[in-house]
């Protein structure tokens, strides 16, 4: 999880312990989770042939590729292993940037996510700091 998620989270567990989520209007409806309003016109038609064929947009699947990958070089104790996980991890990490720079996410946003991280206390560039 990038340095925001992790913000977010946390502000999330903390308002749920708070009981902030308990009255809120439509709880116990279900949520429209086909609402693509706030997707561009331009990208709607691909989003649903993606969902209807069960696939995630490629910037997810990388996503979730990195994060399984954390999961495993923390539970791995045999250090060749470890290293191999490691380099697949930076591999998919790297790819993951550089979509992310495709599609309008540099360097900027990076360095904007750092000093809000940094400005709240905690290290970004450590993504299992919690």
């Amino acid at each position: 999880m990038d340095a925001f998620e992790r913000i977010a989270d946390r502000k999330i567990e903390a308002a749920l312990e708070r009981g902030e989520f308990e009255r809120l209007s439509g709880t116990g409806r279900p949520l429209d989770l086909d609402d693509l309003s706030r997707v561009p016109e331009d990208l709607r038609v691909g989003y649903i042939v993606l969902k209807s064929a069960g696939v995630l947009p490629e910037e997810l699947e990388l996503r979730k590729e990195v994060l399984r990958l954390e999961d495993l070089i923390a539970a791995c104790h045999d250090e060749g292993a470890k290293r191999k996980l490691v380099s697949e991890r930076t591999t998919a990490a790297l790819r993951y940037a550089l979509l992310l720079e495709k599609r309008g996410f540099g360097p900027a946003h990076q360095e904007y996510g750092d000093q809000l991280a940094a400005k709240l206390g905690r290290n970004a560039s450590d993504p299992r700091r919690d």
